[in-house]
């Protein structure tokens, strides 16, 4: 099922919690993202991974939600890499960025400890922290 409606919005329903959670522009890229590659490839797993890799260009995830990002470009090894890389996955956390702004969405998640992290330690946390936010919103607490 397109995950835009008739009138180019996209259903909410359909888009994952995170994205839903996310702004309007997020939203219309995740879905228009999605459709074209669900027209393309068929509906499932493919179809997620190029709607997130969209995203990630313009986009990365802070707690449940997604914010826009200050520069667009590849957010990880995976996301330079293209089709078939076999880089790790960063999870939506800009690992391209500095480490100041990743102190600061560590400081934002009240990630402990970030002071004397690393800058891949740092993302690997914020990594986490985004995946302990989306699952206690999904919750619902």
């Amino acid at each position: 099922m397109p995950m835009l409606d008739d009138r180019g919005r996209p259903r909410r329903d359909e888009l994952p919690s995170p994205v839903a959670r996310s702004d309007a522009k997020a939203r219309r890229t995740f879905a228009k993202a999605h459709d074209a590659a669900a027209a393309e490839y068929g509906e499932g797993e493919r179809a997620h991974r190029v709607a997130y890799a969209a995203l990630k260009h313009t986009y990365e995830k802070v707690g449940d939600h997604w914010e826009r990002k200050a520069r667009a470009g590849p957010s990880d090894a995976q996301a330079e890499g293209g089709v078939g890389t076999d880089a790790a996955t960063a999870g939506g956390v800009d690992a391209n960025a500095s480490k100041a702004h990743l102190l600061d969405l560590a400081r934002r998640l009240e990630v402990s400890g970030r002071s004397r992290m690393t800058k891949a330690e740092l993302v690997e946390a914020i990594r986490r922290a985004n995946d302990r936010a989306t699952a206690r919103a999904r919750a619902g607490s």
